[in-house]
């Protein structure tokens, strides 16, 4: 007995265009046999006839396989709190403004939902890190986070020792400390003037943000680290973001904990000659428009400009 394919559909419903393109991917995912599902906090707005209304819970993503996500990175980081636990693969579909985490662009949105229709794609995981704040040995905070967990001044500059695998590694004055992942090398950490990381590295990232300090570089760590941040006691409090959603306030004297998290999250990428799927150096391009004029690419005779001989 063949049993359906279930994909469910999330979208930004705060943008019309978001909206009307979930109608055209589920409507067209029901016309191929599919089984869809959509959220019961956003099926009034989207009011696609033949889906599944689903609670916003990990039950919902019983028996999925896919979530096509349109909207901006906020949108997929977003349902990526859903996917998670599940270990359900996310599909993103931009309509933001940069969109990293998102495998296809709106104008290529039939092409996409083709591929899902036909399975052809992969699927790839990316790290994520376990989040932890002590305050004198006991956990107060625990969380995850795919970009970053990042260490913020409330008012005045923050005071902290930064910490590797359990020895000190310097003390700053600074705007916050953002622990990253490579997926999150191109986010907040990028603009605080850290490196860029391809996803495929496996490395945790250190980024000192606006720090007072001779030494105040952003360093590459292995992925087998602990990274660690000490708010200095009796100077000012700070405040915890993980990927821009979770919040929480952190008193001095609190100490802040990252690992390498034991749950990845999953994201599909496209296969096929016509995939809008690219290259990550394609990406960067693409999405921070890099002069790339005058690239021939390696040449050798026979071939064309950018072309390798087969």
């Amino acid at each position: 007995m063949n049993i359906k394919r279930t994909i469910l559909v999330t979208a930004h419903t705060g943008r019309e265009a978001a909206v009307l393109s979930a109608r055209l991917v589920m409507n067209r995912l029901i016309d191929a046999g599919l089984n869809v599902r959509v959220l019961d906090d956003e099926a009034e707005e989207i009011g696609c006839a033949g889906a599944d209304v689903v609670p916003d819970h990990v039950s919902a993503l019983d028996d999925a396989e896919l979530i096509i996500v349109l909207g901006g990175d906020g949108t997929l980081l977003r349902a990526a709190e859903l996917a998670r636990p599940a270990r359900v693969p996310l599909l993103g579909v931009n309509l933001g403004h940069v969109g990293f985490l998102a495998e296809a662009e709106v104008e290529d949105l039939n092409v996409a939902v083709d591929r899902v229709v036909e399975g052809r794609y992969e699927v790839e995981e990316r790290m994520t890190i376990e989040v932890l704040v002590r305050l004198n040995g006991s956990v107060v905070a625990q969380t995850w986070a795919l970009n970053e967990a990042s260490v913020e001044k409330v008012d005045r500059m923050l005071e902290v020792v930064a910490e590797i695998d359990g020895r000190p590694l310097s003390r700053w004055g600074c705007d916050g400390v953002i622990c990253a992942t490579p997926t999150g090398s191109t986010a907040y950490a990028f603009s605080a003037g850290g490196p860029v990381v391809w996803p495929e590295v496996e490395a945790l990232l250190l980024v000192p943000n606006s720090a007072h300090a001779l030494f105040a570089r952003p360093m590459v760590v292995s992925p087998r680290s602990t990274l660690a941040v000490e708010i200095i006691p009796e100077t000012s409090p700070a405040v915890l973001w993980c990927d821009g959603r979770r919040r929480f306030d952190i008193p001095p004297g609190s100490r802040l904990e990252v690992r390498r998290g034991t749950v990845p999250v999953r994201l599909a990428r496209l296969l096929g000659a016509e995939s809008t799927g690219a290259p990550f150096t394609d990406r960067l391009v693409a999405k921070f428009g890099l002069p790339v004029e005058g690239w021939r690419g390696r040449v050798r005779t026979g071939s064309a400009p950018g072309e390798l001989p087969g």
